[in-house]
Order: C-alpha cells, then structure tokens, then sequence
C-alpha cells in the first residue's frame, strides 16, 4: 500500500493563518514529503468554500510543487469535468504533465456542490452525460491519431490539434472520483482507478472495492485486474511519537474537517439533486452527525486514525487487508500547525510507512 498526502489547501480561521502563508507552508510540506519517499500529492478542485477549500486552481499549484520536487507524482483529485471544456482539460493536463517530467495522475469525475454548479451555468441533472462526453474528448485529445473531431449533445468540433501532448504515452493514469456502487463499476469497465471517500463510511467502501474488482475481472480478465486495478482512498490521520499529543491535534483539527465537509455536503443529502440520487442514502446520517461529529465516532466509521506508531500501524493494515493500493492522507486536515504536520510526516515515513512496503527480496 503506497502513502499518498491529500490536500483542500484549508483557511480554517481558528488556525490563525493566511491564505499565502497556508500555499508556502503547503508547498514546503510536499518537497518534505518527496524527501521522505510518500507517493503521491492529491489536491482537490473547489470553489467557493471558504475556510475549507481554497484549491480552485489546483493545475497551478501542482506546477509549482513539481518545481520543488524530483519523484513525488502530482494527483488532481478531482477535476469536475462539468465545469471544465475538456479541450482544456487536455491541454493543461499535458502542460503540467511536461513541467513535472511525466509525474501527473489525474483524477475525474462530476463534482458534488450544487452551489459551483449553479454558478458556472450547469444542471446537475447532465452531471453524467457531461462526464461521459468529456471522457470521449479526453480520450481523443491524448490520443495519437490527428487532427481530432467530435459531435455530441454537449461538445462539438471539427479538425483540432490539441497542444501540448502529454509525456507519459498514451496519457497519464487516470482515476475516477467513486461513490455510488455503479460508479465503483463504471471504473471497472473503463479501466480506470478509483478514488474513494473521504466522507463514506469504511464499512460501505470496503464492499465496494470488493465490487469495483470483481467487475474490473469481469471485464478485463484477473491478469489485468491484479496488475492494473487501483484503488486510492482518503484518510484524515495523525500521527506522532506521543500517542496523546497525536490524538488531541486530532480531536480538534481533523474533527473540523470533517464537520466542515458535512456542512458542505448537506444541501445535496437534504434536497435531492438531479443525477445525484445515490446520495439520497446518506440523507438520513445527517440529523444524526450534524451536532455530534466527534473523534470516537469519526474512528467507528473508519474515517480517521490517530495515535501513536504502534497504534497508526495496527489501525491501517485493515485498508491494505482489504485492497486498498493507496492511501490518501489528509495529515492534519489542513488545519494544523505546519510545525506539527511535518513532524506527523516524518514519523509516518520512520516508523509507518515501513510496514506496508514489500520485503526486500
């Protein structure tokens, strides 16, 4: 199971830091995760969620980490391609792709806020014919054959050659941002890896990894299911030497997160919106969650692990016990000191992240 760190680039105000100051320290804890061997950094795409998500440009932050970096590969997760022309997607896609030297990984899928999509002028309801046709596009854009052309209820377009091209060939890895089980099988067929979390309980997302590879078998055959089949999942996890100091950063910073997340969350659990009927399962948990989000609860559900080594290794094994291939860790949430955060790094590269690496032959 690779480590991976997951970011919202969080401007929580009770952690008194600004938004350059949260960029700058971010950027630092990344070149520190290069050194200390994590796998990949994740940022998410949001916009308008102040406090929570201030990663609106992820592509350009993500340019700027690769300067900093050597071998940390460089996770867009996701890209709403709703809001996106997947021309552009293309194009940017390849530019960051060049300036890390091939490191990119980049993730899909609809997005969740009915805010962003009121604003940008889109109907949830063509969340997934969107999606569909921008894959199409995607797909045609990293290709080799050119010029391309496409005609389809959403996009259309007539002799393009798209620049720059990607350096990995055919194109960089790609993942699928996963909730609902059809979409766990969507991935399956498309061959793509999935992206899993971070507010669906652990109980539900193991059964839907259990799905997502029995369908990629299904398709592609148990060879290509053993090699290629990936599963990354989201983690809010701290951990440092001192198991009560782990837990106590925990209980405060990574509790907001969470209880952020469910206020964010809460308008497409409550009022239904169209393509996004899945959802409709976590409706119930809101009432319940809403006033009483705490660590013990946030552990019973397999959202987060906090603690110290011993502790983080024991809790962990169950998610690579279960298929879990990378682990996307929000360290901290973004919403603790960076002082802290390095030290919650460097503890889980000396004493975690050793247990979970192939024996040496």
């Amino acid at each position: 199971m690779e480590f991976d760190l997951f970011y919202e680039l969080a401007v929580p105000s009770f952690a008194g830091r600004s938004e350059r100051q949260v960029y700058e320290e971010t950027l630092d804890e990344i070149a520190l995760a290069d050194h200390l061997g994590f796998h990949t950094v994740w940022l998410t795409e949001h916009h308008f969620m102040p406090e929570y998500g201030h990663g609106s440009a992820p592509d350009l932050f993500l340019a700027a980490a690769a300067q900093r970096t050597r071998r940390i590969r460089l996770g867009q997760a996701i890209v709403p391609l709703p809001y996106h022309h997947p021309l552009q997607v293309a194009e940017r896609a390849a530019t960051l792709d060049i300036l890390s030297g091939g490191r990119l990984e980049l993730g899909f899928g609809r997005g969740f806020s009915p805010k962003e999509y009121a604003a940008f002028g889109i109907r949830t309801e063509d969340s997934r014919s969107l999606v569909a046709e921008s894959l199409e596009v995607l797909l045609l854009a990293f290709g080799e054959s050119e010029p391309i052309s496409y005609h389809g209820r959403h996009f259309s377009f007539t002799g393009i050659a798209v620049r720059p091209r990607c350096l990995q060939r055919p194109y960089p890895p790609l993942w699928m941002a996963a909730v609902s089980p059809d979409s766990f099988d969507l991935a399956a067929r498309l061959g793509v890896g999935v992206l899993a979390g971070p507010f669906k309980p652990w109980f539900m997302i193991k059964e839907d990894i259990r799905r997502y590879r029995a369908a990629y078998t299904r398709y592609h055959g148990a060879e290509s299911a053993q090699s290629k089949a990936r599963v990354g999942m989201t983690l809010g996890i701290f951990c440092l030497e001192d198991h009560a100091a782990a837990r106590a950063c925990a209980k405060t910073n990574i509790t907001w997160f969470y209880r952020e997340l469910l206020r964010l969350t809460t308008p497409i659990l409550t009022d239904l919106q169209g393509g996004y009927e899945y959802y409709k399962k976590f409706g119930s948990l809101t009432p319940l969650l809403k006033g009483t989000i705490n660590l013990p609860i946030l552990e019973r559900l397999g959202l987060v692990v906090a603690g110290d080594p011993d502790h983080c290794r024991k809790k962990l094994a169950r998610y690579r016990d279960a298929g879990v291939d990378h682990l996307l860790c929000a360290v901290g949430a973004g919403a603790s000191d960076t002082a802290l955060t390095q030290q919650s790094l460097r503890v889980l590269s000396n004493h975690v992240l050793p247990a979970f690496r192939p024996c040496a032959s």
